[in-house]
């Protein structure tokens, strides 16, 4: 690109108009990965009589993706930061988008697990890059209003991905759940030069944190997998102690190194900062509670009301709109009112919510509770993002979004192991009433507790302004 070239893409980056584009582009991309961590939950009885899977590589389908994605988030985050975010994006996208057409095209249960693995791997790289480049070019108060837009997404994506999963499995067949990545990916990487500049350039003389790289991928990793395995196996069985014990090892062994490392890839202190450590809490808990609420209202849904993947997928339409609506709410009231008041508030729907479902476990029951408690976690996540990227500068950006999505996989897949529990052995045949009575009700009186938790961490006021970076 010429010098010129980019003088004019810069400028243009630095208009609303120009910043609502390069928003609403790598919005997209950020859905297709959020969208992706759902979309085969209706579509697997499909797979699995189609490919033959057993029980063990049906769970898998689920968390090749989750490991991956959440276990190589922070370097992919770190790499970001050090040779800038753009290349990442463009990267993240050729591998995502190369995965999708392999899960898709999949003839065996390993080559649909292989495809669903390289996708964690490419969203890993291209998820925080992307954040990383809408922050390079919304400073000050126009951040707030981004943030709004990705924190809509944390939910958005993963209630379209029980919509658009249903639909396209029960029209199309379930490899459109995949394939339809494709021409997306593509009009995304044919648009970027015309539309996103680079961000600045990252500082010379860094180096990439290898070992504490793949100590923290590891330990994420085996966290993650280790809470995929209680809905199978329990809690106290060694198929989940062992890798969450690993896991807490490794996360040991890796702030020690951390503490003795020139450049280190996480700065472990950046979490005893309030902002960032509430950012964190709110993001893990709002996960947990919305992709938990999600896997127990469509199981409930198919299993004991009975209904066909495409009902399913529509059932959660108001679940989708609820979120993007509770998002876009917060965004406008962060900066007018306390960020505490927004954070409690909604943690008190999401446990509200989940208490109409919990009271009567009916179809429309549940899909009102999950409605309202979506609306309530759309502006958790809004003020979940605000708080831990505001201030962030623009050879941050990555490792601070990476660090936020971090404990979005975290949560996901802590909220169905949690729920899964409470279910328990009735979970591989039919449930009854009274076990979704139990296990909304303990998802009821957990956002109760986030929401005291959440008066105490976050605090009253957010800042935003960080200064406009300069493009190179």
């Amino acid at each position: 690109m010429t010098t010129t070239t980019a003088a004019r893409l810069e400028g243009r980056a630095q208009t609303s108009r120009g910043r609502a584009t390069v928003l609403g582009l790598l919005a997209t991309a950020q859905l297709m990965l959020i969208l992706d961590m759902t979309v085969v939950n209706v579509a697997l009885p499909a797979i699995s009589s189609e490919l033959g899977l057993t029980t063990t590589s049906i769970a898998w389908v689920l968390t090749s993706y989750t490991v991956t994605f959440g276990g190589l988030m922070l370097l992919g985050g770190r790499v970001a930061d050090l040779v800038g975010p753009r290349p990442c994006v463009t990267t993240g996208l050729l591998v995502f988008v190369g995965a999708s057409i392999l899960s898709g095209a999949a003839q065996t249960p390993e080559m649909l697990l292989a495809g669903r693995a390289l996708q964690g791997v490419g969203a890993a790289i291209l998820s925080p890059a992307a954040l990383a480049l809408v922050l390079s070019v919304h400073p000050g108060e126009h951040r707030a209003r981004a943030m709004g837009l990705w924190g809509a997404l944390s939910g958005l994506g993963g209630a379209l991905g029980v919509v658009v999963g249903g639909v396209l499995t029960s029209t199309a067949g379930w490899r459109w759940i995949f394939t339809i990545n494709v021409p997306i990916g593509v009009a995304i990487l044919v648009s970027m030069p015309f539309v996103v500049p680079h961000a600045p350039r990252p500082p010379r003389g860094r180096r990439l944190d290898l070992p504490g790289g793949l100590l923290v991928t590891a330990a994420t990793g085996s966290a993650i997998y280790g809470l995929t395995q209680v809905a199978q196996h329990g809690w106290v069985s060694m198929s989940t102690a062992a890798p969450l014990a690993v896991a807490l090892l490794l996360y040991a062994v890796f702030a020690v190194v951390e503490r003795r490392t020139p450049d280190p890839l996480l700065t472990v202190t950046l979490l005893r900062r309030r902002p960032v450590a509430a950012g964190a809490f709110l993001m893990l808990v709002g996960t947990a509670l919305m992709v938990g609420g999600f896997f127990l209202g469509s199981f409930a849904l198919q299993r004991v009301d009975s209904l066909t993947a495409a009902q399913v997928g529509l059932a959660f339409l108001p679940v989708a709109a609820a979120v993007v609506l509770g998002a876009h709410l917060a965004g406008r009231l962060l900066g007018r009112v306390p960020a505490t008041g927004v954070a409690v508030v909604g943690l008190l729907l999401a446990a509200a919510g989940n208490g109409v479902a919990a009271l009567g476990t009916s179809a429309v029951a549940v899909v009102l509770g999950l409605t309202v408690a979506a609306f309530g976690i759309g502006g958790t996540f809004v003020t979940a993002f605000t708080a831990a990227l505001a201030d962030a500068t623009a050879t941050t950006g990555g490792l601070r979004s990476a660090l936020v999505n971090t404990f979005h996989e975290l949560g996901g897949a802590f909220g169905v192991a949690v729920l899964a529990s409470v279910v328990g052995a009735s979970l591989a045949a039919v449930p009854t009433e009274a076990d979704l009575t139990r296990a909304f009700g303990v998802a009821a009186v957990a956002a109760a507790l986030a929401a005291a938790g959440a008066a105490a961490l976050v605090p009253r006021t957010i800042r935003t302004d960080v200064a406009p970076t300069h493009h190179h």
